[in-house]
């Protein structure tokens, strides 16, 4: 048996937290601190990629540093307050905790920014990653022997096949269950309720085993 500790990794936006409101606020507030319109609404509609990506959408490059930075400035009083945990969140958690299994969230997010989510929630991980995305991702899932990683976005499946474990796959984000399974999915479902039942599948006496 290994020695070593089994870790699940988790996305943050859209597959454990709805943060769809506080971010859409956040995006309101920096329209009027810059006067540059965004469409807040549909800039929190794509949550996954990178924050400078979605800036990209709305503001010239040589303005899109100095808007990271005042949107960054205005998240904690804007963003977490009105977010809460999706469906079957807490119990999938739970349910990591139970293997017993170590819990790490790996978010484009700053890490520092997601921390403050889950303080706010009363949710308990053993280490958030942050600022990471796609091959970013999948060098933290190797680095830390991840035996799965749980996303919404197709990247969050990329990721994982990259690093070469399964992707359980939740259409609570912007990405469908088709283009999810074409990205490597192992299996997608509209939220995280199924999830304790398929970690019973996948983790067995603390190792990886086959998700099929």
């Amino acid at each position: 048996m290994s020695q070593q500790p089994v870790v699940i990794g988790f996305d943050l936006d859209m597959t454990l937290l709805d943060t769809r409101r506080g971010i859409a606020a956040t995006w309101r507030a920096l329209t009027e601190r810059t006067g540059v319109h965004v469409d807040a609404d549909l800039a929190a509609s794509r949550l996954g990629p990178p924050l400078r990506q979605e800036m990209s959408e709305w503001f010239p490059s040589e303005r899109i540093e100095e808007a990271v930075g005042i949107y960054r400035s205005l998240y904690p009083d804007h963003a977490i307050a009105p977010s809460n945990a999706l469906p079957g969140a807490e119990q999938a958690l739970d349910a990591v905790r139970r293997v017993p299994a170590r819990i790490a969230v790996i978010t484009s997010k700053l890490g520092r920014l997601a921390e403050l989510h889950l303080a706010h929630l009363g949710i308990s991980v053993d280490k958030v990653y942050g600022d990471v995305f796609h091959a970013g991702k999948a060098q933290v899932l190797q680095d830390i022997g991840a035996a799965l990683y749980v996303g919404d976005h197709v990247a969050d499946m990329q990721a994982a096949a990259l690093a070469g474990i399964p992707a359980f796959g939740v259409t609570s984000g912007p990405c469908s269950a088709e283009d999810l399974r074409a990205a490597g999915a192992t299996v997608v479902f509209e939220d995280l309720r199924p999830f304790p039942a398929f970690l019973n599948g996948v983790i067995s006496v603390g190792r990886a085993v086959s998700g099929d």
